[in-house]
């Protein structure tokens, strides 16, 4: 069973803008690059980067609770470390997330972008090199399997866009939830060797549409009402580094 790379993507900040790469350099061990390096904290969330432990998603802003975020459109740029956050058509707010004042830039335009949802005020908070914001504690690299995504169209009676689910690699090829079939399994992706380790149970932050940042949708319940269950998509694990990129094939390791 092989299938195809259709897409790859990095979400620096979490809860916002996805960004489409041609390829990614990973390595054994580690997170995808660039992937959910930032989170703004929605008041005190007891997170310490010096003894980082993974926190729930509710400490943060997220589209699960926060779905005007998905209304940004937001780009990091590696080489000058800067947030951009444009609304309404224009930039907004830029500030350099490696420093006080940068910090500080983007916490200010999220006080005055959402002041009714937050708790306290928010803090850009970086992860360690061993830490990363995601939703799962192994949640390493993520993938989602288009033919999965039409049966969830199917029961919705709508197009889903596939960026609802927030995955770093789409692929297309194999069958309709056969991915869930492959946990424990090892997959090599292009260069890189992955362990699936975990199916990935979706939450109201599918509910959002990524371009209208309206709640439209209630993709659990479908799934749960489809499929008796409420995941969509894989957690793998990097075992062996190396580059991915568009076009590449996924076989599974016999």
């Amino acid at each position: 069973m092989t299938a195809t790379i259709a897409s790859l993507y990095r979400y620096p900040v979490k809860g916002l803008s996805p960004e489409p790469l041609e390829r990614a350099e990973l390595t054994a061990g580690h997170y995808f690059p660039g992937d959910r390096l930032f989170a703004v904290e929605n008041g005190p969330s007891g997170f310490d980067a010096a003894a980082p432990e993974h926190q729930p998603k509710i400490k943060y802003l997220m589209l699960m609770r926060n779905e005007r975020l998905a209304g940004l459109r937001t780009r990091y740029h590696d080489a000058t470390r800067e947030l951009s956050i444009d609304s309404e058509g224009r930039e907004a707010a830029r500030g350099d997330l490696s420093t006080k004042d940068g910090r500080l830039t983007i916490e200010a335009f999220f006080r005055k972008f959402m002041p009714d949802e937050l708790r306290g005020p928010p803090k850009v908070l970086t992860a360690p090199d061993t830490y990363r914001f995601t939703d799962s504690r192994r949640g390493f690299v993520s993938i989602l399997n288009r033919a999965s995504i039409a049966e969830v169209e199917g029961a919705v009676g709508a197009p889903v866009d596939e960026l609802r689910f927030r995955a770093n690699i789409y692929l297309e090829g194999w069958p309709a939830w056969s991915e869930f079939m492959l946990i424990g399994s090892d997959l090599t992706v292009g260069g890189v060797k992955l362990r699936v380790t975990k199916r990935i149970e979706r939450c109201a932050a599918t509910n959002v549409d990524p371009v209208t940042a309206a709640r439209d949708m209630n993709i659990p319940r479908t799934l749960m009402q489809a499929f008796g269950h409420t995941d969509c998509g894989i957690y793998c694990e990097v075992i062996e580094g190396g580059e991915m990129k568009l076009g590449d094939k996924i076989a599974i390791v016999p």
